[in-house]
């Protein structure tokens, strides 16, 4: 019996051995269809090469210049001359078909980014050179964050041309009472230039050797001899006109009930365009500016409004404010505007959206500009802001005056220029650290400046 008890045993664990053998065998057996990753193998592309100039045929000599491409790139790989002249790097700026190139500020070599790492911004180490075309090239040895290169070298066909030393230095200035007055040393010294009109003046710009400026009941005003003389231009608007600018060959202002004007013979002519803001809606819109082919305007309440069909159609934006704006400008793929209560704000999608940024005032920004990478803000009691991190965060100026800096401030030939009540002129040679106030020629207000690119 004992022995028919062990057989019995020793057959039961046999198969407990077997069938654990064939679950282990089945459960290694691997039945899953692998994956394909796909991998990323388009080149990018360069968008566009511009520098912050309206006209490429009148680029300051102390611009940048910015190359954007088509998707990330991979930053070891965008490089450029820092040491000397030779043409070393991945991205080059020459004027000499390449013989040479310009020597670029950042030490390491390496260009920093924006835009996602899709924009890259060079800063020449010295002023760029009169009356000079030059070229940019962006070589094969670029590459995506893929590790893809171009297809093929890219440079730019005609280039930009920078503004002759002649027309160099040239200020002006709008406002009350149709004052303009004129500096032709960088804002040092300044005349009174006899005006077409009486009317106030709240805006002025220059482009395609033009200057135009724009006031009250739809006066426009323009100077095609670099600000010496100036004409009345017949308008079609009997509202306000507060801000003026300009791209893609056309002027465009903007002013009260949500009024805009166009022209695209560089002033001489004006239409007037749907801004798509109801007219009795209280939409008073305050300044202009262009950049990436977009026109962005801004108002009172918090509007925005944009446009990429220069000019002939527009859109409202969101705005993250419903505090009044007074002024807007562009550089770096970067548009910044400015209001009541000291509010600024940004956009790094070309107008479609924008963010607050942190200000560090709570009196009101008027005016703001671009240059040399920095941005100023201007405004009540001598207000100056300034940012050097493409407006993502600001800082107070020490500023020469209490007046209030009204709707303009400039900048050309590493100069920023402000204007504001009873004419005062104050002035910053060192990208808006610090401030000197200008001898005025006029009690007026001054309630605009910009620079003859």
């Amino acid at each position: 019996m004992n022995k028919v008890l062990y057989i019995i045993l020793i057959s039961l664990f046999s198969l407990t051995i077997i069938s654990c053998s064939g679950d282990k065998e089945e459960s290694t057996t691997d039945t899953t269809v692998p994956t394909t990753v796909p991998t990323d193998t388009t080149s990018p592309t360069v968008s566009s090469v511009s520098t912050t100039a309206d006209n490429q045929s009148s680029v300051s000599i102390t611009d940048n210049i910015t190359v954007t491409f088509s998707e990330a790139m991979h930053t070891r790989y965008i490089t450029t001359s820092t040491s000397d002249t030779n043409c070393a790097g991945t991205i080059r700026v020459s004027s000499d078909n390449f013989s040479t190139c310009v020597k670029m500020s950042s030490g390491s070599g390496w260009i920093p980014g924006s835009n996602s790492n899709k924009t890259f911004t060079l800063d020449p180490s010295d002023n760029l050179t009169f009356s000079t075309t030059y070229k940019t090239r962006v070589t094969t040895g670029v590459k995506d964050t893929a590790g893809n290169t171009l297809s093929s070298q890219y440079e730019t066909s005609s280039g930009f041309t920078t503004s002759s030393s002649s027309s160099s230095g040239v200020f002006v200035g709008v406002g009350i009472s149709g004052n303009i007055v004129r500096s032709t040393d960088s804002g040092s010294t300044w005349d009174n230039v006899t005006s077409p009109t009486e009317n106030d003046l709240y805006g002025v710009t220059f482009a395609n050797n033009t200057f135009v400026g724009v006031g009250v009941s739809g006066n426009i005003v323009r100077s095609t001899d670099n600000g010496t003389t100036w004409d009345n231009v017949t308008s079609i608007t009997g509202n306000h006109l507060r801000g003026v600018g300009f791209g893609n060959n056309t002027f465009v202002g903007v002013g009260f009930s949500g009024n805009i004007v166009r022209s695209t013979d560089n002033g001489s002519s004006w239409d007037n365009v749907s801004s798509g803001l109801a007219a009795n809606g209280n939409y008073n819109l305050m300044d202009v500016t262009f950049g990436n082919n977009t026109f962005v305007a801004v108002g009172n309440n918090g509007t925005i409004v944009r446009s990429t069909d220069n000019g002939s159609s527009w859109s409202s934006v969101t705005s993250p404010t419903v505090k009044n704006h007074y002024g807007v400008t562009f550089a770096n793929n970067t548009f910044v505007g400015s209001g009541w209560l000291g509010i600024i704000v940004r956009s790094t999608d070309n107008g479609s959206s924008f963010d607050n940024a942190t200000s560090p005032t709570t009196k009101y920004i008027s005016g703001v500009t671009f240059g040399n990478n920095t941005f100023v803000g201007v405004g009540q009691s001598g207000t100056i802001v300034r940012s050097t991190d493409n407006g993502s965060t600001w800082d107070n100026a020490t500023s020469p005056t209490a007046n209030n800096l009204s709707w303009g401030v400039g900048f050309g030939n590493n100069t920023f220029v402000g204007g504001g009540a009873s004419g005062n002129i104050v002035r910053s040679t060192d990208n808006g650290s610090t401030w000197d106030n200008v001898t005025s020629i006029t009690a007026n207000h001054i309630n605009d400046v910009t620079f003859l690119e």
